[in-house]
Formats: C-alpha cells, sequence, structure tokens
C-alpha cells in the first residue's frame, strides 16, 4: 500500500505497559492506581487515548494477579485487553506486542504509551502517526531548553553541557510490531535494559524521527507531578 493510503487509513493498537510498582512514588499502591481528578491515573490515560480517532484499541500490560485494575474491557467503543507484563517496561512492552491479536501484522504500526502520560494532546498523537508513518517510526519528544549541567561524584557541577541537539524523549512512540518486538528481543538476549522502545530500534540501526510535543505532556514520578497533573486536566475541562 502507498504511504499516502496508510496513513489515511491508519488506526492502531496502542500497547501502555502498566505493570510497574511505583516504588519511587512512595505511596500504598502503584502509582498509575492512585486518584487524580476522582479516577485512577491510568483511566485518565486510557480514556485519553481511546478518545482518540486513529486508535483502534488498547492492549495494557498488567502486573500478574494485579487487584487494582478495574476490569475494563471497552472505552469509546474501542476494545480494552490486558496481559500479563514483565519487571522491566521493556518486558511489559514485549508481553503486550506478542498479546495483540493476529490481524495486527508484522507490518503494521503500534503506539506505545506510558500509563503515567494522562495529559497528551490528541492532536500530538495525530501529528506523531502522520510523520511517524512517512519515517518508518518516531516518537514525541520535546527539546532541552534548560542550561544542562554535568555532576561529579558527590552532586557538584563540573561543567556546563551543549543542549544543541538534545531532546527529551515522551510518549506515544510509534514503529511497525515486527521490527519493534525484533529489536527489544535482542536487546534482551544482550542482556540490556532499554528505557524507551527508541532506544531499543536506535540499537538495532533505526533513526526514529522526533516529533516535537508539548511538554505538558509530563510522566508522573512524584506527588508534584500529580499536582501539575491535576491542574493541567483541570484547566483543561
Amino acid at each position: 500500500m502507498a504511504i499516502h493510503g496508510e496513513r489515511a487509513l491508519a488506526a492502531l493498537w496502542c500497547v501502555v505497559p502498566a505493570a510497574g510498582s511505583g516504588q519511587r512514588f512512595g505511596a500504598d499502591v502503584p502509582k498509575q492506581y492512585l486518584p487524580l481528578l476522582g479516577k485512577p491515573l491510568l483511566s485518565h490515560t486510557l480514556e485519553r487515548l481511546a478518545a482518540h480517532p486513529r486508535i483502534a484499541g488498547l492492549m495494557v500490560a498488567l502486573a500478574a494477579g494485579d487487584p487494582h485494575w478495574p476490569g475494563i474491557d471497552a472505552l469509546q467503543a474501542k476494545p480494552v485487553r490486558t496481559c500479563v507484563g514483565g519487571g522491566e517496561r521493556a518486558d511489559s512492552v514485549l508481553a503486550g506486542l506478542r498479546a495483540l491479536a493476529s490481524d495486527v501484522g508484522d507490518e503494521a504500526f503500534v503506539l506505545v504509551h506510558d500509563a503515567a502520560r494522562p495529559c497528551v494532546r490528541a492532536e500530538d498523537i495525530s501529528r506523531l502517526i502522520d510523520r511517524g508513518i512517512d519515517a518508518d517510526g518516531a516518537l514525541l519528544a520535546a527539546p532541552l531548553r534548560d542550561t544542562l549541567k554535568r555532576a561529579d561524584g558527590v552532586g557538584c557541577s563540573i561543567a556546563t553541557e551543549s543542549r544543541e541537539a538534545r531532546w527529551r524523549a515522551l510518549t506515544p512512540q510509534l514503529f511497525r510490531r515486527g521490527a519493534l518486538l525484533s529489536a527489544l528481543e535482542a536487546a534482551r538476549a544482550a542482556g540490556m535494559v532499554v528505557t524507551d522502545e527508541a532506544m531499543a530500534m536506535e540499537r538495532a540501526g533505526f533513526k526514529p524521527l522526533l516529533v516535537e510535543g508539548a511538554e505538558s505532556n509530563i510522566k508522573i514520578t512524584t506527588p508534584a507531578d500529580m499536582l501539575l497533573a491535576e491542574y493541567l486536566l483541570g484547566r483543561e475541562r
């Protein structure tokens, strides 16, 4: 199929790794289930993704025996499926990719989005899909704007680094299912822990396109991030 036709017709599945314990957050429950404006953080993320017209369904990778999962099987009339994830983010993404239905072939594009990014904008997802399909893979990212420092072993600044050509990786990230599976499996076999899909693809020789996304697409890792997410989502309402 021609690329322009692929872009026009693409309705993509999105894998959401949500098996983390959230230990760094220090809460009694995994951070993806912490309350945010009256419902779990994860619910906001899934609802935001399901509302996008280019997303066909969601595959959520959960911890084994997750007691907090509310049993959602559809959102916005779109299927929500689950699978058992793993100890590392990459393990959960691998499990999600493998659990997708057989009609999502190796050449099909898939999205991967962090469970703890509830503020992603619909227009950023649309731009990522359109540009990423043309580029054969892409990720949302934000260029560094702050001055960047290098620290020594005791936390003192010892140098100022160039921020030129430096970006912060965001999600969603978009790649072909087969290529991403192979890249993640190869990294695992080499004993390498990859922190996002683009890292695995870079290791496999790909050059994912950086698509600028909104700074508001924050990843919640601290209580302060939760307060910021409340503000951002509340402002949208």
